[in-house]
């Protein structure tokens, strides 16, 4: 998986490029929780979950079903969040995808069940860039942090810069 400082990096980018006026602040913050809830699993080895079940780490609550669900939640509470229920369902429900998506692009793991569950197969994408994190602090800090950390700053947080300076140059291109 990348690490839990990289799965935010969707919804920052998201969140800086289209700007204050379209995402508040509640809502980026609502967008940087989503992204990192998935992770919520790794709760499952405590439990004696294995890895493979549909309750293991990237199981369900990486499924785009969830990510869905979690949206629709989170936007009947778009008062709050000073957003349109549109815009907050959107929102939540691509930072929240965003992760399940961004694991599949790792090189290590047992997969991604997006389908859940509709389907148990869990996916990679074609292309495997992302140097996948060990999960718990001791061994992340223990087996190559600065080889994960390149990786995701490659991958992951340098084309979320580029989109969001995209989105910045369009909305101020537009403004003129």
């Amino acid at each position: 998986m990348p690490t839990i400082l990289s799965h935010p990096a969707v919804p920052l980018a998201l969140g800086i490029g289209l700007g204050g006026h379209v995402i508040s602040r509640r809502l980026l913050l609502m967008g940087l929780a989503a992204a990192i809830l998935p992770d919520l699993d790794v709760l499952s080895f405590r439990l004696g979950i294995s890895y493979g079940d549909a309750f293991g780490h990237r199981g369900f609550s990486h499924s785009l079903l969830v990510a869905v669900l979690s949206a629709w939640a989170a936007a009947c509470a778009s008062g709050p969040l000073r957003s349109s229920f549109a815009r907050v369902f959107w929102f939540v429900a691509v930072a929240m995808a965003s992760h399940g998506i961004l694991d599949t692009f790792t090189n290590g793991g047992q997969g991604v069940a997006l389908l859940w569950p509709g389907s148990a197969e869990r996916f990679f994408a074609p292309v495997r860039p992302i140097e996948v994190s060990p999960i718990g602090i001791r061994r992340f800090l223990s087996d190559g942090a600065i080889e994960v950390l390149r990786s995701e700053l490659t991958w992951i947080w340098m084309p979320a810069a580029a989109v969001a300076g995209a989105l910045v140059a369009a909305r101020r291109f537009k403004a003129r």
